[in-house]
Formats: C-alpha cells, structure tokens, sequence
C-alpha cells in the first residue's frame, strides 16, 4: 500500500470490510470506558506518551477495542518519537476505512475501522520503508492480542 493507494480510497471509498458492526450509541458507552468512547466514537485524540501502547513492543496483533478486528500486526509496530502507537501499514488492505479529514486547519487523513466505525487515528506519508507511511494510532483504540512468538 502506498500514499497514493491511501488518498485514492480517501477520495473515492475504502476498500469493502469483511464484516460491517453496527451499535447504538448507548451500546457503545457501555461496552467502551469513557475515553474509549470519546476517542473511537466521537473521533477524540488521546495526550500523546500517555497511554500504554505507546511503548510496548510485545509480538501479537492489535484489534479494534471496539469490534475486536485485527487492524495491525505488531512485528511492523515501530517508534516515531510521535507519542502515539505508530505502523507501517495495516494487517489487511479491507481492515481500515480512510477519510478526509480537513478539520484544524490542515488537510490529513483519518484511519477508522473498516468493520465498525471507529476513529483510530490517521496517516501520514512520512515515514519508514517499504510503504513510507506511518499510521499514527491512539493507543486507547486498540488492543493487544498478545503471542509468544513472531
């Protein structure tokens, strides 16, 4: 996947999920805690270097916190000094949803989770090879589903 690949999708639809989930928005406030909630249904951002993704490197897959979805491989995790979770690229093409996002002055692109909806993050073309793109992600957002191995 490439930064071309990502605005492609953002201008003209995401790739087609494998599952679509679909909640109310008091579903949600009582599954989630209330930054959760604040961040993947309301679109918020966490402080950066605060919470506990942003420093761990243990082997596994991150799932959406919402619907549990495999969104990134832990392999391909890397520090970005960004303060947040950062990937190189997602554990599928079909598992993120991106956005324009033209809000705060600037124009980005907003990664959501392709099943469910949720705000994770965004991308940035700014980053390591192959892809050349960091997906910086709030930590509260996802979950580690932790191996013993690669």
């Amino acid at each position: 996947m490439t930064w071309k690949d990502i605005i492609h999708y953002a201008q003209n639809g995401s790739p087609k999920p494998d599952k679509i989930i679909v909640k109310s928005d008091a579903e949600w406030q009582e599954q989630l805690t209330e930054e959760q909630y604040r961040v993947t249904r309301q679109k918020g951002t966490e402080r950066p270097f605060t919470e506990e993704h942003c420093s761990t490197y243990e082997h596994g897959k991150y799932n959406c916190v919402c619907c549990n979805t495999p969104l990134f491989d832990a392999d391909i995790k890397f520090n970005s000094s960004s303060g947040w979770p950062s990937f190189t690229a997602p554990i599928a093409e079909n598992a993120l949803a991106y956005i324009k996002d033209t809000t705060h002055g600037m124009i980005r692109v907003e990664v959501v989770c392709n099943a469910c909806d949720a705000h994770l993050g965004h991308v940035f073309p700014d980053d390591p090879q192959p892809s050349g793109l960091r997906f910086c992600i709030n930590s509260v957002a996802i979950q580690l589903k932790k191996t013993d191995e690669h």
